[in-house]
Order: C-alpha cells, then sequence, then structure tokens
C-alpha cells in the first residue's frame, strides 16, 4: 500500500527558531517545550500553529493466543472494557474528559456484538485474530483490509477539523501481540521485548515466553511488515498502523502511547518512515520493550510515569504539554514586543 505523506519543509526553521529564541526567556530556558514547539511549526509550515479538536482514538479486537495463556486476564475483559469505555468509566474516559480531548472507540475486532453505539465504531474484521501459536493470526489481505480502514477512519477525523490525535487500544493478549512484532521488526531478543503485561507474575511470564517461543519456531521471524502483522498482529494493532499513516498523510501530530501503540507504529514506520516527524512520544511505558521500541525510533517521550495501562492514557495525559508547546509560540511576548531588555550580546 502506498501512503502519500508529505515532508515538512524546513524552510521555516530560521524563522521560527529566531521567534523561540526571543520570548521573554533565556534561550533554551524551555527545554523540550522549544524543540516540541519547532517540531509543530514545521509539521503545520507555520509560525503560529494551533491544535483543533484533538481526539484519542481507542482501537479494540481480541487474539485468539489469548486463549492459550499469554495474558492473566480472560478474553472477556476485551469486551467488558469497551463497555466501561462506552459508559464512560475507564481512566481514558477521566483523562478526556479533564483534557478537552474527543474520544472514539473502534470496534476492530472484538468477539461480542455491542450493536449501533454513540462513541463506537463498528469497524469489526473478525471476531478475533486466530492463534498464532497454530496458524497466521490473520492473511495478507486481512493485514491490507485493516491498513485501509485505518486510513479511512483517520482522513474522516481530518475532515471533521482534527489535526492532533492520540492513539490507544484495548485487547487482552495484545502485549503479547506487541513482543513479537518488536522482535521481527527491530531484531532485539525476545526475552528483552517481552514483559509481564497485565501483571503476570514470575511463572506466568515464563509461560509467555515459552509460549511466543513456540509460536516463532511455527511461524518464523519475517521482517516485511505485512507479512509480521499477518503473522503475529492484531486487528487493532494493524487497523491504528493505517490509521497512524492516514493521519500523517493529513499533516495532523500523532500522540504516541506506550507499548502497544509504539508496536503499531513500528510496523507503519516499516511501511512509510515519513511519518515519524509527525509523532510526538508521549511517556516511557513500565513493559520493557518500550525502552527497545523508543531506542529503534530514536525518540525521546516526554514523560516516564511507570504507566503501563494502555488506553491511550499517556498521549492524553501528554497533551496539555503539546498545548503548552503550542500556545508558548503563538502567545508569549517577545522581547521587543514587551520593551523586556533582551541579554547583552
Amino acid at each position: 500500500m502506498n501512503f502519500a505523506i508529505p515532508t515538512p519543509d524546513t524552510a521555516l526553521t530560521p524563522r521560527l527558531q529566531h521567534k523561540i529564541d526571543h520570548k521573554t526567556k533565556p534561550p533554551g530556558a524551555l527545554g523540550r517545550l522549544e524543540a516540541l514547539a519547532l517540531q509543530i511549526g514545521l509539521l503545520q509550515g507555520s509560525e503560529t500553529p494551533e491544535l483543533r479538536q484533538p481526539h484519542i482514538m481507542v482501537f479494540a479486537g481480541d487474539h485468539g493466543a489469548a486463549r492459550a495463556g499469554v495474558s492473566a486476564f480472560p478474553q472477556d475483559v476485551t469486551w467488558q472494557m469497551v463497555e466501561n469505555f462506552l459508559a464512560g468509566g475507564a481512566a481514558i474516559n477521566v483523562f478526556c474528559r479533564q483534557m478537552g480531548l474527543g474520544l472514539t472507540v473502534i470496534d476492530a475486532g472484538v468477539n461480542h456484538d455491542f450493536g449501533r453505539r454513540p462513541g463506537l465504531i463498528d469497524a469489526k474484521l473478525g471476531p478475533g485474530t486466530a492463534n498464532y501459536l497454530e496458524a497466521p493470526a490473520m492473511d495478507v489481505e486481512t493485514v491490507r483490509a485493516a491498513l485501509a480502514r485505518g486510513r479511512e477512519l483517520a482522513h474522516a477525523l481530518a475532515a471533521n477539523g482534527c489535526n492532533c490525535v492520540g492513539f490507544g487500544e484495548m485487547g487482552i493478549g495484545n502485549t503479547a501481540s506487541a513482543s513479537l512484532l518488536t522482535h521481527c521488526l527491530t531484531g532485539q531478543d525476545l526475552a528483552t521485548v517481552t514483559g509481564r503485561g497485565t501483571g503476570l507474575d514470575d511463572a506466568g511470564l515464563a509461560r509467555k515466553r515459552a509460549l511466543l517461543e513456540q509460536a516463532l519456531a511455527r511461524g518464523d521471524r519475517p521482517t516485511d511488515p505485512l507479512q509480521v502483522l499477518a503473522e503475529y498482529g492484531g486487528f487493532e494493532i494493524a487497523m491504528m498502523a493505517g490509521a497512524m499513516l492516514g493521519a500523517a498523510e493529513r499533516g495532523m501530530v500523532l500522540l504516541i502511547d506506550g507499548f502497544i501503540v509504539t508496536a503499531a507504529l513500528l510496523a507503519a514506520h516499516a511501511l512509510n518512515p515519513a511519518l515519524l516527524p509527525y509523532c510526538v512520544f508521549a511517556h516511557r511505558s513500565q513493559e520493557t520493550g518500550h525502552r527497545v521500541q523508543l531506542a529503534h525510533l530514536k525518540a525521546e517521550p516526554l514523560m516516564d510515569l511507570d504507566l503501563r495501562l494502555g488506553e491511550g492514557t499517556g498521549a492524553a495525559l501528554a497533551f496539555p504539554l503539546v498545548q503548552a508547546a503550542v500556545n508558548f509560540l503563538a502567545e508569549m511576548a517577545s522581547f521587543e514586543s514587551a520593551g523586556v531588555s533582551d541579554r547583552e550580546t
């Protein structure tokens, strides 16, 4: 699949940097916010960037391997948590309300019939993936369909005026899937990128690693992103990757959450590396493999709060920092406009 992602024009860099440096502060005094303001200004090709109708998209899907014991929780928790999202009771709901963020839940492939519900998009590709211990999670054509649907969803969000989107997920067993994707797409040792997920004890973690080794013995270690997603991915992960690529096509700021979301980004990046300048990495997850992912992408996250919940919670919590970077660039006085003496030269 071809994704037409524009390359940000760096010709505006000197003017943006001059504007940042001449705000009423010592150069560099706002630290990472200054680099973030420059990044977003270049993405939008503007000295006065703005964030419009910011939104979180939470993609949900079930994994056949969950029934084999790769998670501490039963598979039914996926649909039960989607119900919690729709009722407004999950952490992501709380944070989105607090931050003034829109929230949409996408059923990419949950083993449950939700019917027509406000706040839910039915994009179901099936009642969950196949068990990758026994067969590929899905075929390549289904991966392509998931990518295309995710792209459509991001384009629709942009058409409604959104230019900043965060990504979240829900799917029991998806940290195991993310570990396999990370292993394949970064080449790092499987044990290094496989953590406790929803809270496995030592015995559970050992079992999870053994099951993932069993999956690799069946499906090997492909490196082509479409094949990797087909062998070990989830419907929600593949659809999210398509949404990331589609959002970058529309010039949107992408707020990247934790381990599972970054696994989707690894696949999206392998399909088209041009999306990376559009990404703002919200936080460093407590999940061990997230450090490997961030190092592979040469990414430095905004926060390190020992989060490991998922749902897009890290992206929502990081949004005020992104808004602050845009606001200081647009609203903060310069030395000249405020009549404040600049430092001696």
